[in-house]
């Protein structure tokens, strides 16, 4: 193939207009291509959830039957009371935990971009920490902490003398913990709005003689509304799909939800498989609904306040009171990252945790690594980690080729249908990782000699689950590259392919890179999948850890939490540096 029919097969003809004619297929077969790899990943597991849904036949024994659809199974949810419940328990958990989240959010998106507030970077950043806790170990760790019964905040308190007691394992405690933890997403909504707002408007209703509270409720917050509710829906979404929390703090006090019920559902002898599909299916049209909602404030042009002019965002003086705000933001910071590290830590080192005094707490002749040794003991523990490291290496080499082909085709051609593609591939935004389970349950257990069971079901699986996300951060990388540097490439004579290699990648490689190492970190933390897709065989981490946890035994499930976050940081760590090195290769190769 030449340079310029090279050129054509990801829409170049628009560009080169010189191209033969001979090779306009290649545009419609590169489309026809990437839109049966999505319905591979997206399309046929969701249709088979919807069939599942509206059929009466066990997957496993009968196979899959078209006949006989009906939406009796829908009729039998619609009716069943426990299914109400769960919903009605989801509902208000996670309307609580997002009440608490924009308050928290919000408080420090204010905070840190409005005030001048000391330390302003540091609160910044030790804020975001939550977003990389997965939610079963933070679960865990707030169990530790709040159990009516052996948390360690109420033994504290009752050797003190105290009278308080709290008690985590309840609907309270899981509005808590929601929110606490998925403050970050309202803060980065919030906190680019107050970035982008003239400060003028502000400046105006205090030369009005308004105060600065009143400022802040009347001008401040109402203008920058439509990010307040994209932040507010986006948390009520993500924590709608959440399975570890609910699990730790609400299975004890038997308050279910939509996803621990979907699970029990698959759990129960005989599995439930049609009745977990439909709950599913109603599962996932909440979502999309939601998301629909999110979308449509996100893209509200009512609230406008960027004007053509350069401004710079002021800083309230607080005067003494910078302290007071400072102090606030390290009690977060202490409450969300310290607290239940500390708590982690007493339990996974301590050999027992009854503790019969305060010194005891602090007698280090009650500390060993008796638990790290059990742990490591077990040979499922080591093999759930090698399973989760090579699944993390499939999803993110499947899922970084595929998100950069489709975002290059999405943002830097004219290939027909990249609308339709852009479409398909933002689905799973509205599929939470449970549904996104059962689904692949459905598409493949039935299938003899099929993916399931295997080290790809689970990899495919977390790439279709977490496809949005990296098609939206690489198309954002390469949207950033003007387009007359692949322009100088065909006019020197190289195809499409060549500028791809020779061009595109050496400058989106920071972004290509980010992407990537987020695929890996997000599918080792990944549970609510993997509930539904993993064997004996292909035991991941997530799940390991919550087996321990279900096992009785805190102590190895504060290790295994604690080795977890360990391998994340360090993950997280090597991410920042490579996305810096390949930014300064890249700066290198091309300046």
């Amino acid at each position: 193939m030449d340079a310029q029919a090279t050129s054509l097969a990801m829409g170049g003809a628009k560009t080169n207009p010189h191209a033969s004619r001979s090779h306009r297929w290649l545009p419609w077969a590169w489309a026809a291509l990437l839109l049966a790899v999505l319905s591979f990943l997206i399309i046929y597991p969701t249709s088979m959830l919807l069939i599942g849904a509206l059929t009466n036949v066990n997957p496993v024994v009968d196979g899959y039957q078209l006949s006989d659809l009906s939406i009796a199974n829908f009729l039998t949810v619609a009716a069943n009371p426990n299914v109400a419940g769960a919903l009605l328990n989801s509902l208000i958990a996670c309307g609580g935990g997002t009440i608490v989240a924009v308050f928290i959010g919000l408080s420090f998106a204010w905070v840190v971009v409005r005030t001048n507030t000391p330390c302003k970077a540091l609160i910044a950043s030790a804020g975001m920490l939550p977003l990389f806790v997965p939610p079963l170990v933070a679960g865990v760790a707030w169990a530790i902490l709040g159990s009516p019964k052996t948390g360690l905040i109420n033994l504290i308190m009752s050797k003190m003398g105290l009278p308080i007691r709290i008690d985590l394992y309840s609907m309270t405690g899981m509005i808590f913990v929601f929110g606490i933890y998925y403050a970050p997403y309202v803060y980065m909504f919030t906190a680019a709005a107050l970035r982008n707002m003239d400060p003028s408007l502000e400046e105006a209703a205090e030369i009005s003689g308004a105060s600065a509270t009143r400022t802040m409720a009347t001008v401040t917050f109402p203008l920058i509304m439509p990010a307040i509710i994209a932040g507010m829906l986006l948390s009520f979404i993500i924590m709608l799909g959440i399975y570890g929390i609910p699990a730790v703090l609400g299975s004890p006090a038997n308050i279910p939800v939509l996803t621990t019920y979907i699970f029990a559902l698959t759990a129960w002898s005989p599995p439930q498989y049609n009745t977990a599909a439909s709950v599913a299916v109603i599962l996932m049209i909440v979502t999309g609904f939601l998301v629909y909602l999110q979308q449509k404030a996100i893209s509200g042009r009512s609230y406008t306040t960027v004007a053509g002019k350069a401004f710079r965002p002021r800083a309230l003086n607080l005067g003494p009171w910078r302290f007071l705000t400072l102090g606030l933001a390290i009690v977060y910071i202490f409450v969300v990252v310290i607290l239940p590290t500390l708590a982690l830590t007493v339990a996974a080192f301590r050999k027992f945790m009854f503790i019969r005094d305060i010194p005891a707490l602090f007698d280090m002749t009650q500390y060993s690594w008796i638990h790290f040794n059990k742990m490591f003991d077990n040979p499922l523990t080591l093999q759930s980690i090698y399973n989760s490291m090579y699944v993390g290496v499939l999803t993110a080499i499947i899922g970084g080729i595929l998100s950069f082909a489709i975002g290059y085709t999405i943002t830097r051609t004219q290939t027909p249908g990249r609308r339709i593609i852009d479409i398909i591939t933002t689905i799973p935004v509205a599929i939470p990782g449970l549904v996104i389970g059962v689904a692949y349950l459905w598409a493949w257990i039935g299938l003899p000699g099929g993916l399931y069971g295997t080290f790809w079901i689970l990899a495919l699986a977390f790439v279709a689950r977490f496809l949005p996300d990296t098609v939206k951060a690489l198309s954002t990388s390469l949207m950033q590259l003007h387009k007359e540097l692949e322009e100088a490439a065909w006019i020197c004579g190289r195809g499409m392919l060549g500028t791809i290699g020779t061009i595109v990648l050496p400058l989106a490689r920071p972004g290509v890179v980010a992407g990537m190492t987020l695929l890996f970190i997000l599918a080792i933390r990944e549970l609510g999948s993997s509930l539904f897709l993993y064997s004996s065989g292909t035991m991941v981490m997530a799940v390991q850890l919550l087996g321990y946890y279900e096992g009785g035994n805190i102590g190895i499930t504060a290790a295994f939490s604690l080795v977890q976050m360990a391998l994340l940081a360090v993950l997280i760590t090597c991410t920042n540096w490579l996305s810096r090195g390949a930014a300064e290769g890249g700066v290198v190769r091309t300046g």
